[in-house]
This record gives C-alpha cells, sequence and structure tokens, in this order.
C-alpha cells in the first residue's frame, strides 16, 4: 500500500505530522506537490492531485490535511481511479465558511457527492479553520466515518502532535496495513 500525502496552504513544514510519516516510511510515502502553495486555485490544485494519481501503480490512500481535504473532495468529484483505496481527512478546512481562507479561488462550493472509497474525517473541537459541526457534517456527505479527537487546533504542527501516533492508527485501521511492517 502506497500513501500519498496531500497538505493544505503553505505545504507542510518539518514539524508536522505529514512530513514526519513522509520521512519515516520514504518507501511507503509521496507528496502531492502543489505549483503555488500560497495563492491555492481549485483548478490547479485538483489536476495536479490527478497527475499523481494517474502515476501510480499500485493500491493507494489518500492523506489530506486542510484545504487539501477539500482538494481531494473536488477531485472525488470530477475523476475516479482504481489506484484509490481511501482518504484519511484531516482538519478539513471550511473554505465557505471561514474568513481566514476568503483568498483561496474556486474551492467552494465543497462538494456534496458520497466518495467511491472508504474515507475517515478527522477533526478538532478548536480548529479555527472549521466548526466541529462543519466537520461532522462533511464526513455525512462524504460518507466518511467521523472521529473527534478533542482539543487540537489545526491538528498540525503547532499543534505539538510530533509524529502523531493517533493519527497512525487511525490510517492504518482505514488501510489494513501496519506502517511498521
Amino acid at each position: 500500500m502506497h500513501f500519498l500525502t496531500v497538505p493544505g496552504l503553505a505545504s507542510s513544514g518539518p514539524q508536522h505530522w505529514q512530513t514526519i510519516w513522509e520521512r519515516q516510511y520514504p518507501q511507503r510515502f509521496s507528496r502531492v506537490q502543489q505549483q503555488n502553495w500560497d495563492w491555492p486555485i481549485k483548478e490547479d490544485w485538483v489536476n495536479q492531485l490527478q497527475t499523481q494519481i494517474n502515476n501510480l501503480t499500485g493500491p493507494t490512500v489518500l492523506i489530506g490535511h486542510s484545504l487539501g481535504c477539500i482538494t481531494i473532495a473536488h477531485w472525488a468529484h470530477q475523476f475516479n481511479s482504481e489506484h484509490i483505496k481511501g482518504a484519511l481527512l484531516v482538519a478539513p478546512a471550511d473554505a465557505e465558511m471561514s474568513k481566514r481562507l476568503n483568498f483561496v479561488i474556486g474551492f467552494t462550493p465543497i462538494p456534496v457527492k458520497p466518495f467511491v472509497f472508504k474515507s475517515v474525517v478527522v477533526a478538532s473541537t478548536n480548529d479555527i479553520y472549521a466548526t466541529i459541526g462543519r466537520s461532522k457534517a462533511f464526513a455525512g456527505h462524504w460518507g466518511s466515518d467521523f472521529i473527534n479527537v478533542g482539543k487540537k487546533g489545526h491538528i498540525n504542527a503547532v499543534s505539538g502532535l510530533e509524529d502523531w501516533e493517533e493519527g497512525k492508527e487511525i490510517l492504518e485501521s482505514l488501510s489494513g496495513v501496519k506502517l511498521a511492517e
């Protein structure tokens, strides 16, 4: 099983759990590389994700964070791939309601179509980019399982999660793969 990380705005820095997981398991993980991490345009981000998915050769789970989750939702609304077996969607950024995201282009409306692959939305009760209620609504629309991890902010490097063991356990459950193997 391969894991493709889909970071959000500004990508994921060296202390972010996505980056840490990529370093820990370099044979299993790769990252979508966007042309412009700071001024996201939905069409560009979705097309770049599709380009990388087209290059996959085996079963893959997408691991989205923040605006990366919304990118995955738009991708799933437009495309499909036999290689995508699931998606871990962590702290989906509410591009419709968050004033902090008023500069992102084309990400609204957020798709409400169920995914054709299994997925889990993981959210925090004190995320500045989405309320827990909106995150739960996204999970319902997408047909995703929902996990409330309590007060963990935006579930990013600032949250101090380091390699985020709880997230690894959720990913292992979703994918059916032990990362240490």
